[in-house]
């Protein structure tokens, strides 16, 4: 499992919530679980005191996205900081039951956490896989969707740093919601030639004026 794997932990924990929508999914044991995706063992041990613990560190994870997205890359390495040393991981080398063609373990890193209750399981992976992926691609690779009111987190892994929303769904929508306010614009503009005295001289300068407002 690469480790740059690790930081989807990230971004589920804090998509869980939309709070410019007033919605919030983390209500129940079986949503904490949810979380955990194919990480069964360690999904068993939630409680449901682990549904507050869990928001707690969604809402410090998200401060950290919000700090990237303000360009204080300063503000958002201290916040994960803080995480890092409070919820602390392994390194570990593993192999899992996986083979090459020559039998040999496919041996990679893992990171093993040693948690006390569940929340402190998820927050340890959560905030080494953003940490890896803060240092290997760059504070501004993490994003909030600008697709309002949306505002979810991403992780921005295009090659020209130029991805500005969380989902393919949010970048139709904003590309849709700019076009229709550009088409209100241009249906608001004065048409100044038709509105002068109607001389062969105006008419004439109309058509001009519209194809060079077009290019």
């Amino acid at each position: 499992m690469e480790l740059a794997y690790y930081s989807d932990y990230a971004v589920r924990l804090v998509n869980s919530e939309e709070p410019a929508r007033g919605k919030d999914s983390l209500t129940s044991v079986e949503a904490v679980r949810g979380l955990f995706g194919v990480n069964a063992s360690a999904a068993r041990r939630t409680t449901d005191a682990d549904v507050t613990r869990f928001r707690s560190v969604r809402a410090r994870l998200r401060a950290v996205f919000e700090a990237a997205d303000q360009g204080d890359e300063t503000l958002a390495v201290d916040l994960l900081n803080s995480l890092l040393l409070e919820f602390p991981v392994s390194p570990q080398i593993s192999g899992h039951d996986h083979r090459d063609e020559d039998g040999r373990p496919l041996w990679h890193m893992h990171l093993a956490d040693h948690p006390s209750n569940a929340t402190a399981g998820y927050a340890a992976i959560a905030a080494m896989g953003l940490a890896f992926h803060l240092t290997e691609y760059g504070v501004d690779r993490l994003g909030l969707c600008e697709a309002a009111p949306c505002r979810n987190a991403y992780l921005d892994t295009s090659t020209n740093r130029s991805r500005r929303y969380c989902s393919d769904r949010c970048a139709t929508r904003a590309n849709v919601a700019a076009y229709r306010a550009r088409k209100r614009l241009e249906a608001d503009r004065p048409d100044r030639p038709e509105r002068s005295a109607s001389t062969g001289r105006a008419a004439a300068s109309a058509q001009p004026a519209s194809a060079s407002g077009e290019r």
